[in-house]
């Protein structure tokens, strides 16, 4: 598939590559593609940045400081249960079963789900920044197929999303189990819920459709930091989960990253975080472990390059004009995570 250039630009020539502290990134995925020695990043776009349309794009690297690109390889279709116009969030791309995979979500802003309710009372979530109501709106994850990383991926059911389509859900992932059955772990939103949870469905063969009722994994409340603070006004919901990604140990343990907010100024500061599984299954129970990255960085996932090292990948600025994607090692025990160096080597502006 060619690469889209922006309408207007003329080019005779590859545009320069540039490093990943110059490209806007919100919820970065890397793909290790070994066949090809190359790293793939998938990131969404909305018109503002492509002119037409909304969807996802690609970048691709050799050595993870140059970057080229960007590759539109999905655009949101016209004709769907989900509006062209509003930009998808968390694109993630996995192969399974020869094929590639696109997860990603996609929004219906002009459906209300109706406002949160706690017994008989209404509540009124508004937005932290603006003091603007945040209604309850249609959103889910879906799933697209391709022979390729690099595209195009076409959805594969478009009358709905693969999550519950009354559940105000994001960030789907996917997890195949010792068994071999796929799984999609997503997010059902905390404006919907006001302490947001991480949940899971088993998906069929194909990956485009729920094939059981969600599974509860564990909610934003539980998050470490919330288990040693005097119980307050400030301790109160929303609780924000945000970005599930798993990892079998290589002790055989299973652990989830995941993003939430601990308590600071204003909507407080973005984190990444994490969780383990004491039966190193899926369905937990899950327990939650310390902070890996603070300073307002979060919406992670790890990849091993091409070398063996394992590198995470977030975003950091969450919430500010200049979002950028950031790579930091990882080092992982039988049992557990721990941060590593920042990379900043390799994501920083070029010299």
């Amino acid at each position: 598939m060619p690469s889209h250039s922006r309408p207007g630009l003329r080019r005779t020539e590859a545009p320069p590559a540039v490093a990943l502290s110059d490209i806007p990134v919100h919820d970065p995925f890397i793909v290790t593609d070994a066949a090809a020695g190359r790293y793939v990043l998938y990131t969404a776009f909305d018109e503002a940045a492509a002119g037409r349309g909304t969807g996802v794009v690609a970048y691709t690297s050799e050595d993870l400081r140059h970057w080229s690109g960007p590759q539109v390889v999905f655009r949101v279709p016209e004709g769907t249960w989900a509006d062209p116009r509003t930009a998808p969030w968390a694109p993630e791309v996995h192969r399974h079963a020869g094929r590639w995979f696109l997860f990603v979500t996609l929004h219906e802003p002009a459906t209300p789900l109706g406002r949160v309710r706690q017994g008989e009372n209404l509540v009124e979530v508004s937005n932290a920044r603006t003091g603007l109501p945040y209604p309850p709106v249609r959103r889910g994850v879906v799933t697209a197929v391709a022979d390729g990383p690099l595209g195009p991926f076409t959805l594969l059911q478009e009358d709905g999303p693969v999550t519950r389509p009354d559940f105000m859900a994001i960030d789907g992932t996917l997890f195949v189990d010792d068994a071999g059955e796929p799984w999609m772990v997503y997010v059902h939103e905390w404006v919907q819920l006001l302490d947001g949870t991480i949940e899971a469905v088993r998906l069929s063969a194909d990956l485009s459709r729920a094939v059981s009722d969600p599974v509860h994994l564990f909610r934003g409340s539980e998050a470490s930091w919330l288990s040693t603070r005097i119980p307050s006004a400030q301790a109160l919901p929303p609780y924000v989960t945000d970005g599930p990604q798993l990892r079998r140990l290589p002790g055989g343990g299973l652990a989830m990253l995941w993003s939430s907010y601990r308590a600071g100024q204003g909507s407080g500061e973005y984190v990444e975080t994490w969780a383990v599984s004491e039966s190193c299954s899926l369905q937990g129970p899950w327990s939650q472990r310390d902070v890996l990255v603070d300073g307002n960085a979060g919406h992670g996932m790890l990849f091993e390059t091409l070398d063996g090292t394992l590198l995470l990948v977030l975003h950091r600025g969450m919430n500010t004009p200049k979002v950028r994607a950031e790579l930091h090692e990882v080092i992982e025990g039988p049992k557990d995570l721990r941060g590593g160096a920042d990379r900043r080597d390799l994501y920083g502006r070029h010299a």
